[in-house]
């Protein structure tokens, strides 16, 4: 592990820990919410080439600028965390419960909160797994008081790391919680043909654009100017263990990128689709959440803003793991495929309930 700060520009003060097995590097900030920049594997880049070159400290990302859009000012890393007390749209939530949260901006604060108790470690059984572990308040007086406990962990030699994270209301009140892992993917994963793969219980495009491209879904575009993003919300088929996963391939299918995790954790899945031009941001976003990011009031009409009593503690774990040739990726797309095979995906062609408001 090691860790330095970045200088010059909007990066000046933003920490960057290196978690490194051997084959695997992964980029952590703490600075930016424990968010991921980047990672490597086998000199196989993980991660995109967002027009913010370098993260940005949160002192220069103004979240109510840009009519509640000053999120993406800040906007660059492989994961980031939408929430925790709200994620989705900007807005006004007029049934937030205090007065103060009323005002949403688009994706929450959590990405722009420094981490503070930063440590790493070391456990010498098996293998060997090291271990980086913050822990972040987004906390306010008369609002809400949430802390997140990150641990980022891989296990020497691996093509995977695993991200554990505990959110505890630390308030005396019951508090609303919203958690959404935006993880961002590019090249040389994503391409023209490149394909998208998961067992669907039932998929729904977003809005109208989305609905355009509902008949390839899987598929993704080259690089294209003036393309505008398509999301669709995914209901997902799990194993015998409660696991889900997508897996993200190039038109080859000798590179791969796979996301897991625990279905009851993160019940909702929504892909992004934003295969602009290269020069605009060309990714695709692979998004486990608790809630689908619609705006807050609906997603809690919908029933699916979660509540944390005082004390009460939320546990989620997010596996990714990077596919370097054609067998690795073929093995994890036949293990979706046997997911698939017992159940035929519901394919909405509209926006329609309970997906969308």
């Amino acid at each position: 592990m090691s860790r330095r700060m970045l200088h010059e520009g909007p990066s000046d003060g933003v920490e960057v820990v290196n978690l490194c097995n051997g084959p695997l590097t992964v980029s952590i900030l703490p600075t930016r919410g424990m968010g991921l920049w980047k990672a490597e594997y086998r000199d196989i880049p993980i991660g995109w080439n967002s027009p913010n070159r370098f993260p940005v400290h949160p002192r220069h990302v103004n979240l109510q600028s840009r009519n509640g859009l000053g999120w993406l000012d800040g906007f660059n890393e492989l994961l980031c965390r939408c929430g925790l007390a709200f994620n989705g749209p900007p807005g006004l939530d007029e049934g937030a419960a205090s007065p103060i949260e009323s005002e949403v901006t688009l994706h929450g604060r959590i990405a722009n909160t420094a981490a503070h108790h930063v440590s790493a470690s070391v456990d010498d059984a098996g293998a060997g797994t090291i271990s980086v572990r913050g822990e972040v308040d987004e906390t306010t007086l008369f609002g809400p008081k949430l802390r997140l406990v990150s641990t980022v962990s891989s296990v020497a030699g691996s093509n995977a790391f695993t991200i554990v994270d505990e959110v505890t209301n630390m308030g005396a009140a019951e508090a609303e919680l919203q958690l959404l892992y935006h993880t961002n993917v590019g090249r040389p994963f994503l391409e023209g043909d490149a394909r998208i793969l998961c067992p669907v219980r039932e998929v729904c495009p977003r809005d109208a654009r989305a609905a355009e491209g509902v008949d390839e879904i899987e598929r993704y575009l080259p690089p294209t100017s003036g393309y505008a993003e398509q999301a669709y919300f995914f209901d997902l088929l799990a194993d015998e263990q409660g696991e889900s996963l997508v897996l993200l391939h190039n038109a080859a299918g000798d590179r791969g990128l796979s996301v897991h995790f625990d279905r009851q954790q993160l019940p909702c899945f929504t892909l992004w689709k934003c295969t602009q031009s290269e020069e605009d941001g060309y990714v695709t976003g692979l998004e486990p959440g608790t809630n689908f990011p619609n705006f807050k009031a609906d997603e809690r009409r919908l029933g699916r803003v979660r509540q944390i009593g005082p004390g009460e503690t939320y546990r989620t774990t997010l596996r990714i793991e990077v596919h370097g040739s054609a067998d690795s990726v073929s093995e994890v797309a036949d293990r979706i495929r046997d997911l698939q095979s017992a159940t035929e995906a519901r394919v909405h062609r509209e926006p329609t309930g309970p997906f969308c408001p």
